[in-house]
């Protein structure tokens, strides 16, 4: 005897497969990575990212308007500073005219309803490439902190509607949070990378912003002394819960696809949005795969961005927004 309940008459074509879909991706749902550097009419592709680029101040401001135009409202901006700018203490990421902050300005003047959120590290401010202060070869905590505290207080005056400390110091959250209220900026949000892991997924985004660790023996080689273990699961929950109880307003794990179910074991226990970051590796293995002719790149595009979502992603940082919008 046939069975009463057939599942396959819910996927039995398009029309009734999209009337039945659990997980829909729409414009809302993307924060676009945006990689500014200094010069005029500059579009300079990133090699290891295909179809991705750095924009001079003035394309900038083209750019987030063709964002706007297509529904995408929220951007995260992160800058590629010159060599000779960079020194260990990143004094250069609190320069009120340096590029980043000049950068935000161009972005609220140009869309005033875009929202802006900004890198807070100091690696593509630092010498040594690393997201803290070095001394003695081991990276130092609590300065590094008081440099990331400053960092987001220049962005908030320069008009951040959020910082997104990416550095994962211990206390930094609620060093940030306390400062921003004493100035004044209890509008100011706080999008925390909670668990961002010591992936080998970053890669093209160094050399995007050339912030890289240096080679020598007497700096860590690595990152992993301050991000997490990818082994680790419960750690993840409980630096997001420090993070929550310091001030963070939405908190953000990094990467995507090896980490849904961090996403998901987040989303279950956490009333905050949470959002992810779909990382330069994964996007560039996407497009090198695809040049191969190895898969359907559109294809892939929405399987991932939809799974991403489906573990419980209530924001998207990727660099296939444009791409997946115009899919939709």
């Amino acid at each position: 005897m046939y069975p009463l309940n057939r599942n396959r008459r819910l996927r039995a074509n398009e029309s009734i497969r999209s009337l039945v879909r659990e997980t829909i991706i729409t414009p809302n749902d993307f924060l676009v990575p945006l990689f500014v550097t200094e010069g005029n009419n500059l579009k300079e592709e990133v090699a290891s990212m295909p179809g991705y680029y750095r924009y001079s101040q003035d394309l900038l401001e083209k750019e987030v308007k063709e964002l706007y135009k297509m529904g995408l409202k929220s951007v995260l901006l992160f800058v590629k500073v010159p060599d000779n700018l960079k020194d260990n203490k990143g004094t250069e990421a609190i320069n009120r005219d340096g590029l980043m902050q000049r950068a935000i300005k161009t972005v609220k003047n140009a869309v005033p309803e875009m929202v802006v959120m900004t890198d807070v590290a100091l690696d593509p401010y630092s010498s040594y490439g690393h997201d803290g202060i070095v001394e003695n070869g081991v990276i130092q905590n609590d300065e590094s902190v008081d440099a990331l505290t400053e960092m987001s207080l220049s962005h908030a005056r320069a008009g951040a509607d959020f910082v997104a400390p990416s550095d994962m110091m211990d206390g930094r959250i609620l060093s940030i949070r306390e400062a921003l209220e004493e100035e004044g900026f209890t509008e100011t949000g706080i999008m925390s990378y909670s668990a961002k892991y010591a992936s080998a997924f970053y890669g093209p985004f160094r050399d995007a912003l050339d912030s890289a660790p240096v080679d020598r023996k007497d700096i860590p080689k690595d990152k992993k002394t301050y991000q997490m273990d990818y082994g680790n699961r419960i750690e993840a929950l409980r630096e997001t819960e420090m993070d929550i109880d310091e001030g963070a307003d939405i908190v953000m794990i990094k990467p995507g696809l090896c980490y849904l179910d961090i996403v998901r074991d987040i989303k279950n226990e956490f009333d905050v949005p949470v959002a992810v970051y779909q990382v330069s590796g994964e996007y560039a293995m996407i497009k090198a795969a695809a040049e191969k002719g190895w898969l359907d790149h559109d294809a892939v595009i929405l399987e991932q961005l939809t799974a991403i979502k489906r573990a419980g992603a209530d924001i998207i940082a990727s660099y296939f927004a444009k791409d997946a919008i115009r899919l939709l």
